[in-house]
């Protein structure tokens, strides 16, 4: 049986923290995956392409930061990656699909 990435937030969970904190929400899918629809407000930076790496150097390691893919691997390696670089709130709430129900 496989059993998918740990999500850190549900969605509700995720929604009341961004409302409540702000943040930065990241959708660490590909450019051509995120053509067919990105979360409000969200940056695009694709994990597989070493995006996230670059991207973040210019981030506030203070503000919350919320990592979300297509099923939640590349946004749970995103945020493992952030939290080694010093972030101090990273969340890892899964996928697009689920963001959006």
């Amino acid at each position: 049986m496989f059993f998918g990435p740990k999500v850190d937030l549900t969605p509700n969970e995720f929604r009341e923290a961004l409302e409540k904190e702000g943040g930065i929400v990241v959708d660490c899918r590909s450019a051509d995956e995120c053509a067919s629809g990105m979360y409000p407000n969200a940056v695009q930076a694709d994990w597989l392409k070493g995006e996230i790496q670059s991207k973040s150097q210019s981030w506030d390691k203070q503000l919350p930061v919320y990592c979300y893919c297509r099923s939640g691997g590349r946004s749970a390696a995103s945020a493992s990656f952030l939290k080694k670089a010093g972030f101090n709130k990273v969340y890892n709430v899964g996928g697009f699909s689920q963001l959006n129900s």
